[in-house]
């Protein structure tokens, strides 16, 4: 049985806003308050959790979707006492490689203030499933994010060191998500995160690619809610 009064604090991921999370909100707000966060302030891992976690509340369930799933595990191990569920959609425990380090620095120095248009339609059809990488309104809307963002977000989200902490702090169930067809975080990322974060739950997506709020939001949020009836107790 889920406990009614428990608010939900959702944080999105590489350069997106809290729009990110629009059509899973319509369907979570029915049964939770929802918080949606950002991650503006703070130039480490670990102070935008600390930012997120002075306008929580005292108790609170944590969804983080990609690097929002880095953020969402830094802060359920700073304050395990706060967090009473945690969800890592898309997410993994790796750091980045010197390829993709190399990769970033090289986006950062083709762009700048004046010229930042957002996320690359190359990377964003990457991130979405085969039969959505001609979906140029879902394209439109996540070059959107990133432009809102602006260039000096860009710069400091990808430099974000993305080294994996104690996972031995995170006290609370956890429920991991893939994408069946996440071309970004494989299932074997997913299952390194299973086996890694004690009671956790992984469940796979169908039909999706990386990025699983906007490409299949109703899947998303039916996973969400059957875990936290089974899980997250009075």
């Amino acid at each position: 049985m889920i406990k009614e009064e428990l608010s939900l604090v959702l944080i999105p991921g590489f350069m997106l806003d809290e729009s990110l999370w629009d059509e899973v909100s319509k369907e979570l707000i029915k049964h939770q308050t929802i918080i949606k966060a950002n991650l503006i302030h703070g130039n480490t891992i670990q102070e935008i959790a600390q930012n997120i976690a002075k306008n929580a509340p005292e108790k609170f369930l944590l969804i983080g979707f990609s690097l929002g799933g880095y953020i969402a595990r830094s802060l359920a191990e700073q304050f395990p006492d706060r967090v009473r569920g945690l969800v890592l959609i898309a997410s993994s425990l790796r750091s980045d490689t010197e390829e993709e380090k190399k990769h970033k620095l090289t986006a950062i120095r083709l762009n700048s203030k004046e010229t930042f248009r957002g996320l690359s339609s190359i990377s964003i059809a990457r991130a979405l499933h085969p039969s959505n990488i001609n979906n140029k309104v879902l394209i439109k809307r996540i070059q959107e994010m990133g432009i809102n963002l602006g260039y000096e977000e860009f710069v400091k989200q990808s430099l974000l060191n993305r080294e994996t902490y104690d996972t031995n702090k995170i006290l609370c169930p956890t429920l991991i998500i893939s994408g069946a067809q996440d071309q970004m975080r494989s299932i074997e990322e997913a299952e390194e995160m299973h086996r890694k974060i004690k009671n956790s739950t992984l469940k796979v997506i169908e039909e999706t690619g990386h990025m699983i709020p906007l490409e299949q939001p109703k899947k998303l949020v039916t996973t969400i809610l059957g875990w936290m009836r089974d899980e997250i107790k009075n």
